[in-house]
């Protein structure tokens, strides 16, 4: 009896033994063969007892591989542009004060980006972003290849953009404020010689052109000039808007960034 009772002792030692053996050698295959195990596990783990805590420690490694690119005053412009111009737009029948107080805006606006871009910050200065056509038609291809280099600020085709709609903002704002110094008499141009004649008073038949004719028709071929100029550069605008969202998304996608979430958090990768 007491020998039978010795051999079950001894075979559950070696069973005991045998499973911590075999414990034994898991524990190393997680930790040897299997490296990302215990890390990965002990990460879910975490995720899952505290999200918000795991989110946020996932944004800060972000944001260490990212510099801060666009100020406060170069943010503020751009959607402060965005708002005006739409609400310009979308109120542009005769005599809307929404568009008129839009159009000043807007002008403002310009004149603003324009000083800010001679003596603004680093990536908001022209010097910083306006490259040779030489360099700007390489990234062009290289942008067709798929394979553009990454610029910290704007991108040489970016930065002709900006120009370019600077430039035509320019010419719908004045032409504006022409259009409504000769057809009210109005705004800041009313007493810059707003009429615009095409054929000069000299040259004319004098039965043709009577005083007060005269300057009735004068008014009206500088409303319609001015009215023609006014609408084309607004299109243009609108062209160049389209343009400049392409290619934004286009960058995005081949960068691998969120430009429109940089230009609201002034962040962008390295």
């Amino acid at each position: 009896m007491s020998g039978t009772l010795d051999r079950l002792v001894a075979q559950k030692t070696q069973e005991g033994e045998h499973d911590e053996q075999n414990h034994q050698k898991i524990n190393n295959m997680r930790h040897n063969d299997f490296p990302l195990y215990t890390p990965f596990h002990k990460g879910l783990r975490c995720a899952e007892r505290q999200p918000l805590k795991a989110y946020l420690k996932v944004e800060a490694m972000n944001d260490e591989k990212s510099v801060k690119v666009w100020d406060i005053l170069v943010r503020l412009f751009h959607w402060s542009l965005v708002i005006t111009f739409v609400v310009a737009y979308v109120t542009s029948e005769d005599g809307n004060v929404w568009h008129i107080y839009s159009g000043y805006a807007v002008l403002g606006l310009i004149v603003f980006r324009l000083l800010w871009g001679l003596i603004g910050s680093k990536y908001a200065r022209f010097s910083n972003f306006i490259y040779s056509p030489a360099i700007v038609l390489k990234y062009i291809k290289q942008l067709k290849a798929k394979n553009p280099k990454h610029y910290t600020g704007h991108n040489p085709a970016a930065g002709y953009m900006v120009v370019a709609l600077l430039l035509s903002l320019i010419v719908v704002t004045v032409s504006g404020l022409k259009l409504y110094a000769v057809e009210e008499g109005l705004g800041p141009l009313a007493g810059a010689g707003s009429e615009f004649v095409i054929i000069n008073k000299a040259y004319a038949d004098e039965d043709e052109y009577e005083e007060e004719g005269y300057g009735r028709e004068g008014n009206e071929q500088s409303g319609e000039f001015w009215e023609e100029v006014h609408e084309a550069s607004t299109n243009f605008t609108l062209f160049l808007i389209f343009l400049h969202i392409a290619g934004v998304l286009v960058s995005s996608r081949l960068h691998k960034e969120n430009l429109v979430k940089a230009m609201i958090t002034g962040k962008k990768k390295e």
